[in-house]
Formats: structure tokens, C-alpha cells, sequence
């Protein structure tokens, strides 16, 4: 098993008003500035390549920089699809694609690879319209360490109920050489809210967004766990140098 991060944009921004004030603005500062970035993660399995979200579709014009604005995502760098071929893959290699939410920066390139099944929450799928055979409709039949609700999708790699950010929110763990890999979407926008324990303003369903943060964080303290975030730099970096998560 090998895991990459297909990076398109970096150099953004985020304040800390943004990542750290879904659970009361009070003790937070909008200028105290945090990294951003954008990259999702590909699973090559040796039979198999699994993709874990895609990004936007091909020739999406970046959002403008606007000093002071709560997020900035940041410098486009590829395309999606463009930063996914130089990987050195192609379409048809993709057998599975696990989606971690609903939101565009998360799916709306999953048009680009018409062979491979999609592995999404019930909610999310409804919530896309998302329908025929090759959508599979996560049921969580099992339990992984301390997330109740989760499926075994290939092995060392499980998709997992994380609800909060969406209502159908999960996130996927990969085992690889005694480390845990945790791609988890947006349940934190960056490591440092992970760290300081606090939700982003983003969310759907606040009480399930607090359980599953709570989760995570019992998680990384019991599991050697590599944090690869979607929106933050430490995402790719933490990938390059197995950077075990801290609390």
C-alpha cells in the first residue's frame, strides 16, 4: 500500500475566528492566521487504486483573494485530474472512490471516473441524488476501535460513520506499517483546531460534529495516527514525513 496526496491549490489562508468558532466566537481572533491548501489522497493498493474524495471539476476558476475574508483557499496549482495524472495513473485504473462528504472540493470530479464504485453515507448520497449501480450506499455494518458505526472496504483500509460536518459525514483510516492514516474531510479545517479541540463554523449537525472531533482525538491518543487534513498544508506534509499526531 502507498498513499499520495493529489494537491491542488496552496498558499491560502484561514483565521482563527473561522476554524476554531463553531462552539462560541469568544477567545478567538480573526487575525491570528492559519495555512491553507487543498489536496485529497489516493490509496494505491498494488491490485487496486482507491481514491479517497476528488476535487473540483477540471477548469474551475479559482475564488479571488480578498484580504480579510475568513478562508482563502489558496493558488491554484492543477486541475484535479491534471495533478491526478502525473501521479502516473489513469481513469480506468480507479476501482473505488470513498467519499468523505458531499461538497464540491470533495466530488465534483467523481465524473471523470465512470468505472469505479462510489462508497458514500446514505445521507450524502440522497443529499447529491446520487443513484445506479456502481454507487454503493455505506450500511457500517461493523465497529473499528472506537468508531461504532464503520466498513471494511479493502484491507487495512475502512470507511467510517463521522457524522457532523454533513449529516452523512465519515472519514476513512488506512493501515500502513503500524501507523493509522486518517483522511478525514473537514472534520477539523486545520491541525490546529484538531489541537486546541475546537470545530470549524462549518457543520450541519453541531452535537454529532463535537462527538466525532471527540472520537478522532481519543483515537489519535490510543493509534499512531498520521492526520492528513484536506484544507490545511500539514495534510501533505504530515503524508511526506509520517508525521505521528500529537495532542
Amino acid at each position: 500500500m502507498e498513499i499520495k496526496a493529489i494537491r491542488m491549490f496552496d498558499h491560502g489562508f484561514m483565521n482563527q475566528q473561522f476554524a476554531f468558532g463553531g462552539e462560541g466566537k469568544e477567545n478567538t481572533d480573526e487575525q491570528v492566521i492559519y495555512r491553507s491548501s487543498l489536496q485529497n489522497f489516493l490509496i494505491d493498493m498494488g491490485n487496486e487504486v482507491i481514491l479517497v474524495d476528488t476535487g473540483f471539476q477540471n477548469d474551475m476558476k479559482a475564488p479571488a483573494k480578498k484580504l480579510g475574508a475568513p478562508l482563502y483557499i489558496g493558488e491554484k496549482l492543477k486541475d484535479y485530474m491534471e495533478a491526478f495524472t502525473e501521479l502516473g495513473y489513469k481513469p480506468q485504473q480507479v476501482t473505488k472512490i470513498l467519499i468523505t462528504h458531499k461538497h464540491p472540493d470533495h466530488t465534483a470530479a467523481l465524473q471523470y471516473f465512470p468505472n469505479a464504485k462510489v462508497y458514500i453515507s446514505p445521507e450524502d448520497a440522497d443529499a447529491m441524488k446520487l443513484s445506479g449501480e456502481n454507487i454503493v450506499r455505506a450500511e457500517y455494518r461493523d465497529s473499528y476501535k472506537n468508531f461504532p458505526h464503520a466498513e471494511k472496504v479493502a484491507e487495512g483500509v475502512w470507511f467510517i460513520e463521522a457524522k457532523g460536518h454533513t449529516k452523512g459525514n465519515s472519514i476513512i483510516i488506512a493501515e500502513l506499517d503500524g501507523l493509522y492514516y486518517m483522511m478525514h474531510g473537514d472534520v477539523t479545517y486545520c491541525d490546529a483546531a484538531l489541537k486546541a479541540n475546537k470545530l470549524s463554523m462549518i457543520f450541519e449537525d453541531q452535537t454529532a460534529a463535537r462527538e466525532t472531533l471527540d472520537r478522532v482525538r481519543e483515537f489519535i491518543r490510543q493509534n499512531p495516527t498520521v492526520y492528513l487534513s484536506t484544507h490545511c498544508p500539514e495534510g501533505y506534509e504530515n503524508l511526506e514525513m509520517k508525521r505521528v499526531m500529537t495532542l
